[in-house]
């Protein structure tokens, strides 16, 4: 690398190649009024006045195209409530991806079950449907496909395997606000579809959390759940069901309806853009955009991921190429380290749980696609930029030309 153009790099001190901010959360003056409404009001808690939280609910499954929503604390919480609520007993097992966050998997301990990681397609990051099968045994009772960074997973193959074999789908949707399989919003193909709340989310309120579901069984069950096991038609100090207080206030909820009646325009937004940038990623050597056209029929791109080749970039890391890119104004990084089985609490089987089968081990499982995407592949980039214009995309494409320039010459 000649020191001139090394110097160019804004991680060396030179220029950066974007130097606007993405803003996020996206808000107005009307979010601001809505919770001061609901401040001066007096009644901030859920069931202390339960119009704003139902009213989101209602409005959230709609959106969904779901009869049902039941609100909680968290995205973690949301999908522990459907998975319990399928009736999952103690040392069952469930199949999910290693290539998530630790919730998708560690809510599966909580419930005092087994998680059984099967690996992800290499094109989508999104649970491989060739490979579950190999997966089921008697004890295996639901499934967790994962929406990963918005794009849907092949759920057509996905509900035949479930369909074949008798298990239960949670679609965890808590990347896939908005989007659409086949025209369907996620989250209501399966059984349940659960959603995160959390700050850096499509749809936020800072924290929190949604399920949605057309099956009204489980809905009364999830309410039960999420409302210190109270039943529809019982008293306050009437308790049928192990839950607890997983309530949401009604601040957050006049959030979220001010925030939700941006979400379509959001998500277009965001689907427009990634189509424009894979069209300018795709002819840059040693990158490749994740691949489209298992059923999409809207990304959310809460995350852009395109995978990286470093024996195009002169055998450059992929930890310094994703530091260079933040460093040209990219809101970018590696993503994931590992996957989730590699992370100590499933190397040390630190589980605090009575129901894992003492042969569990997770010492041997091996995910070759996701060691590949958490160690050598995967680079991403959030989805606040996915907001921006199609000018800020042509300099994302040209961030990523300046460190290939400076790093090959």
């Amino acid at each position: 690398m000649s020191l001139e153009i090394k110097e160019q790099l804004a991680i060396n001190g030179g220029p950066k190649t974007i130097n606007k901010k993405f803003n996020w959360p996206i808000f107005d003056q009307s979010d601001v009024e809505a919770i001061q409404e609901v401040a001066q009001s007096g009644a901030w808690g859920n069931p202390d006045c339960k119009g704003l939280v139902e009213e989101f609910e209602k409005a959230y499954a709609a959106y969904c195209g779901a009869k049902y929503a039941i609100s909680c604390v968290n995205g973690s919480v949301a999908l522990r409530l459907a998975l319990i609520a399928c009736g999952v007993k103690p040392g069952d097992e469930v199949i999910v991806p290693p290539y998530t966050f630790i919730a998708s998997a560690s809510i599966i301990l909580e419930a005092n079950c087994v998680p059984v990681f099967v690996d992800i397609e290499p094109d989508t990051y999104n649970l491989d449907p060739t490979k579950i099968e190999a997966a089921i045994t008697p004890r295996t009772k639901a499934i967790i496909p994962v929406h990963f960074a918005g794009q849907a997973c092949d759920m057509d193959a996905i509900m035949a395997i479930a369909k074949k074999h008798g298990l239960r789908v949670i679609e965890d949707a808590a990347h896939a606000h908005g989007g659409e399989y086949k025209g369907k919003k996620l989250g209501s193909i399966g059984d349940a579809g659960s959603f995160s709340f959390q700050s850096s989310k499509n749809l936020t309120s800072g924290e929190g959390g949604i399920v949605v579901t057309n099956d009204e069984a489980l809905y009364d069950m999830m309410n039960s759940l999420r409302n210190v096991g109270r039943v529809k038609g019982g008293v306050w100090y009437e308790h049928h069901n192990l839950g607890c207080n997983y309530r949401i206030t009604q601040l957050q909820a006049a959030l979220l309806l001010k925030q939700l009646s941006r979400l379509e325009d959001q998500t277009r937004k965001r689907d427009e853009n990634g189509q424009y940038l894979n069209g300018l990623l795709k002819d840059i050597e040693g990158i490749e955009p994740l691949k489209r056209g298992n059923g999409e029929t809207l990304h959310t791109y809460h995350i852009y991921i395109f995978k990286y080749d470093k024996t195009k970039f002169n055998n450059l890391p992929k930890k310094e190429f994703a530091d260079m890119l933040a460093a040209e104004g990219v809101p970018s990084f590696m993503g994931y380290p590992e996957p989730l089985y590699k992370q100590p609490l499933f190397q040390k089987k630190n589980f605090l749980c009575y129901a894992i089968p003492e042969e569990v081990d997770y010492t041997g499982v091996s995910c070759p696609e996701s060691e590949k995407a958490c160690y050598d592949d995967a680079v991403w980039i959030m989805q606040h930029a996915m907001l921006g214009t199609q000018e800020d995309m042509d300099l994302i494409a040209a961030a990523i030309h300046k460190i290939q320039d400076a790093v090959n010459s």
